[in-house]
């Protein structure tokens, strides 16, 4: 099922992409916000994790987790896999910790896994993928999840990244998880999709430069870039769980979503593909603050509440 959101973006979202817009075009800042370096030196306080919710942090050899309960109402049987975004050079940062609680509150008390995988430039492809395959194991191994209980969430890079170890279980013959969220996911480092072009100058966080996350080569390196594990858009999607794909309409990642959504539904995939009019990249940020973010988060309910139902 395909869902085109046909409103004009809220009064509210417009301020918030023209601001964005703004800073982004600063001669002195602008260009690190769009090409990753303030990414891979964010500064931020200690998150404090709200009531009724506990976080564990768990500690493997080569990344850490971090593992996030309802204190009460805990829904035993449901687990969501989060892989943040960050164009694969990020690490996860607070932003992620709150996505995790309105996870958790999507799902109906659902627990959240999120991983502070490693990223590029000093840990290139396959890095990211193999801790997201070690991470779903873990869930499997140790909290004792079957994949029919594991949904998977991811933004940008995250949102590919979901898709990618998708594609890589199948390729291994290995069970799928229940369902996957992507927002704004980024499925196709050949940046082909006509999207590229059409808001190269809509586009507040990428657009009007070519130096930017979406055309670095830091986690692809010399690897070729249609890849299905770099670029899932490429990949046999025959047999993949539902999918729920967000996109804001003025964003560069556009065709990411809407070639990946086709190709998937083409391919006899249960897709729900919802472009949100105006919108930037990954504004599920804005939480409950945006009428847009607010009602894709509600989204996220309505598609965890369809999925458990099939």
């Amino acid at each position: 099922m395909i869902k085109i959101s046909e409103e004009e973006a809220s009064f509210k979202g417009q301020l918030v992409r023209e601001l964005i817009a703004r800073v982004t075009s600063d001669h002195l800042i602008g260009q690190k916000f769009k090409n990753g370096e303030m990414r891979k030196k964010i500064v931020e306080p200690p998150w404090r994790c709200p009531a009724g919710f506990e976080m564990e942090e768990i500690h493997l050899p080569l990344f850490s987790m971090e593992y996030l309960t309802k204190t009460e109402g805990r829904r035993e049987e449901r687990v969501l896999l989060q892989l943040h975004g960050g164009g694969y050079v990020g690490k996860i940062h607070n932003t992620y910790r709150s996505f995790a609680v309105l996870y958790a509150e999507a799902g109906k008390g659902m627990d959240v896994l999120s991983i502070d995988y490693r990223v590029a430039p000093e840990n290139p492809f396959p890095a990211a993928l193999e801790d997201a395959i070690t991470a779903f194991d873990w869930l499997r191994e140790v909290k004792g999840f079957t994949e029919d209980e594991i949904y998977l969430g991811g933004d940008s890079a995250g949102g590919g990244l979901c898709m990618a170890l998708c594609h890589y279980l199948k390729d291994h013959g290995r069970k799928l998880p229940r369902g996957i969220v992507a927002m704004s996911p980024w499925t196709d480092m050949t940046a082909s999709g006509p999207s590229y072009d059409d808001n190269y100058e809509k586009d507040p966080l990428f657009g009007k430069t070519r130096d930017s996350l979406i055309y670095s080569t830091d986690y692809r390196q010399d690897h070729d870039p249609k890849n299905p594990y770099l670029s899932p858009l490429f990949g046999d999607f025959t047999g993949f769980p539902p999918m729920l794909i967000q996109v804001g309409t003025y964003e560069m990642l556009l065709s990411d979503s809407q070639q990946a959504a086709a190709r998937a539904k083409e391919q006899g995939v249960h897709v729900r593909l919802s472009e949100y009019e105006g919108m930037f990249h990954v504004f599920q940020m804005a939480m409950m603050h945006l009428p847009e973010s607010k009602r894709a988060w509600q989204e996220v309910e309505h598609f965890f509440t369809v999925v458990d139902s099939m």
